[in-house]
């Protein structure tokens, strides 16, 4: 490796960091003017904060490095360019695309990093992070409490028009077991309720239809206290479950949650998606920061940051839109991880060339 390839390296990667340290306490401060009346309100305990900033930091910094990751490229970069460094580089007879080489070299090391992180560690702090979010923030918003479907075995579906997870309740449920193609018997009520007490369901205006050959027998209630083959909380699961999950739990969680019809199974394939776009994007942002601003400009290195900026937005723009679409559509959650990368790629390829002019 030439002396020039380390010194990239190392400048490249000592931004990054430091930028990192820079931009994650100032996350922290917004985040706690933000929520410091919540924080009074609930008497939330001193220790539960601190872990709580300890999980923000991870949590805030994996979804933000890509944009920290493009402004410190093009800050680098930009220097180099305005002390006519990359002129004497190129001017060498070094061509453009080896002068890449030791970018490309510190992205894939950034990637490295960063999809082990992503895989897992950052999940645990996912865990403490959107707990605490639940637990004291916006309970509310953490779950899909409406119109549940779900698959709770090989034989058995449940059905809730709606579920409230603080009094652990459900309105019109509705519960059918079939063998192979045939239904066995249905249950419904008008509402299921978990009675913590003694751990069981109460159903009240119980009835049961079964089916035995050519007959039905029915059976009805105005309260019936049993055990069925679920939790209460299956009913409506958190929606950031599938974020706190490591690389293996995360898969196999999918696979059950489509045996089950989960109504959040695109919300969970997002974020697998998610697990190595994001990663990934390090790649595109690094060959378009390096286009732009190994050039010397009349705007100097204020105009390279400012174009930085904006297009680093527009990128978290694009990305938090599609997700968007996915939580509140049938939009494919592959498309939603992957569509901003290919746009941004396309620019990229146009700047490179035209860099490289």
């Amino acid at each position: 490796m030439k002396i020039i390839d380390r010194y990239i390296i190392k400048k490249y990667l000592t931004t990054f960091f430091v930028m990192l340290l820079l931009f994650i306490p100032i996350g922290v401060m917004v985040d706690i003017a933000e929520k410091i009346d919540k924080f009074r309100e609930k008497e939330v305990p001193f220790n539960e904060i601190i872990n709580y900033y300890l999980d923000f930091t991870w949590h805030f910094a994996n979804i933000l490095y890509p944009v920290f990751l493009f402004l410190s490229v093009i800050w680098f970069t930009s220097k180099l360019a305005s002390n006519t460094e990359i002129i004497a580089i190129l001017g060498s007879g070094i061509s453009f695309s080896r002068f890449l080489k030791p970018y490309l070299i510190s992205s894939s090391i950034i990637f490295v990093f960063s999809f082990i992180a992503g895989s897992f560690i950052i999940p645990k702090s996912n865990l403490g992070y959107n707990e605490f979010r639940y637990k004291y923030i916006n309970k509310k918003k953490e779950r899909n409490t409406s119109n549940v479907f779900q698959q709770i075995n090989e034989n058995e579906f449940i059905y809730v028009s709606n579920y409230d997870p603080r009094r652990k309740r459900a309105n019109n449920f509705t519960l059918e077991h079939f063998e192979g193609n045939k239904l066995k018997f249905k249950i419904k009520a008008k509402t299921i309720r978990w009675i913590e007490r003694d751990s069981l369901f109460r159903l009240s205006n119980y009835s049961k239809r079964t089916f035995i050959s050519d007959k039905e027998i029915y059976e009805k209630l105005s309260r019936k206290d049993t055990l069925l083959d679920f939790s209460i909380d299956d009913l409506a699961p958190v929606t950031y479950l599938a974020e706190t999950l490591t690389f293996f739990d995360l898969n196999k969680f999918i696979s059950d949650e489509k045996v089950r019809g989960s109504n959040l199974i695109n919300e969970h394939l997002l974020v697998r998606h998610k697990r190595w776009s994001t990663p990934f994007s390090v790649f595109i942002l690094t060959i378009i920061a390096v286009s732009v601003s190994s050039f010397k400009r009349r705007g100097g290195m204020g105009f390279n940051l400012a174009f930085g900026i904006s297009l680093g937005f527009i990128f978290v723009f694009f990305d938090k839109i599609f997700g968007v679409l996915v939580a509140k559509s049938t939009f494919s959650p592959f498309l939603a991880a992957w569509l901003p990368l290919i746009i941004f790629g396309f620019l990229g390829y146009f700047l490179l060339k035209y860099a490289r002019q």
